[in-house]
């Protein structure tokens, strides 16, 4: 079985000397932090033979965290998404077979950003676009980006929202507990509160052509669909959606599998929103290829599901 991985970061060393100075919460052993550095701006000496070691025909490649949403100066974002972009085309068109694009944009300014995910789109073939998590504090529901969720639709390209933007507000909850932050809890949190965000503002029933895709099995999401909806039935709100909340799942939002190495947590993802909803990818190179793979090969689901997360829901959702 072959597969196509969605969730794959990488890292512009130049990048950083552009942007601000960021400060890292996330406390790692220093191994592991000096292999994900060694890993991250590499292209070929590491990556592809881990590709090819496990399976792996098609990495989509993504711009690492906080990416262009560090950047404070909306005139730099717009810089930088493109010289990220130009990068990772150079990249791409050395292995055109084996690795794919999503496109970093500059929403600190919403029209660029439009501007942008049309060029890499139709120039540069990329596949559609990761942003993450919030802008500055500004959040994808706002009425500045009903362009952008027009352009997605029009390219017919998924967003891809990733966690890890600077946090804009002290969160309680974590205060004394760093091992909470990051992806241990705190960015499934954050992450899924935002696409419940959108659903809520009624961004799916505006722009129903539009897809997200959440990593980490959707960022505990898939697993409260029948409370999401049993709770709105009891709320007064200003403005009805056209679908029950679960209704989202499985049509406009789409998950992938990153990070979450689990068997039985993609089997039930499955069950709860869908065969052809849910996608493989790694969280390369945060985590292993080879417990990414097992967690597909694992599964107790026949071959023709395995099949459609392993590369078939990608093909089709990617045009691949």
């Amino acid at each position: 079985m072959t597969y196509i991985a969605l969730e794959e970061a990488f890292i512009i060393p130049e990048l950083f000397a552009r942007q601000p100075s960021t400060p890292q919460k996330i406390q790692v052993n220093d191994e592991y932090a000096k292999d994900c550095r060694r890993r991250l701006a590499d292209f070929e000496e590491h990556r592809l033979p881990e590709m090819d070691a496990h399976g792996i025909d098609i990495q989509v490649l993504s711009l690492s965290v906080p990416g262009i949403q560090a950047d404070t100066d909306a005139g730099a974002a717009v810089d930088n998404a493109r010289f990220a972009n130009d990068h990772l085309a150079r990249a791409i068109a050395r292995h055109p077979t084996r690795f794919k694009g999503f496109a970093a944009l500059p929403l600190q300014d919403p029209a660029a950003a439009v501007i942008e995910l049309e060029r890499c789109v139709e120039q540069l073939g990329f596949r559609g676009a990761l942003v993450n998590d919030h802008t500055q504090g500004r959040y994808l529901d706002h009425p500045a980006y009903g362009e952008l969720w027009s352009a997605l639709e029009e390219l017919r390209v998924p967003l891809y929202l990733h966690p890890g933007s600077l946090p804009r507000d002290d969160w309680h909850v974590m205060r004394g507990r760093p091992e909470m932050y990051g992806a241990s809890w705190s960015w499934q949190a954050e992450t899924g509160g935002h696409a419940m965000r959108l659903i809520y503002a009624g961004v799916f029933d505006r722009h129903p052509g539009a897809t997200l895709i959440l990593g980490h099995l959707g960022e505990f999401l898939p697993f409260q669909r029948s409370r999401f909806d049993s709770r709105y039935r009891s709320l007064q709100v200003a403005a009805p959606l056209e679908r029950m909340p679960s209704q989202y799942f499985g049509s406009n939002i789409l998950i992938t599998t990153s990070g979450v190495l689990a068997p039985e947590a993609v089997q039930a993802a499955v069950l709860s929103i869908g065969a052809d909803a849910v996608m493989f990818a790694i969280d390369y190179p945060y985590e292993s290829t080879a417990e990414a793979v097992d967690s597909i090969e694992k599964c107790d689901l026949s071959p023709e599901v395995k099949e459609k997360i392993a590369h078939l829901n990608a093909r089709r959702v990617l045009d691949i």
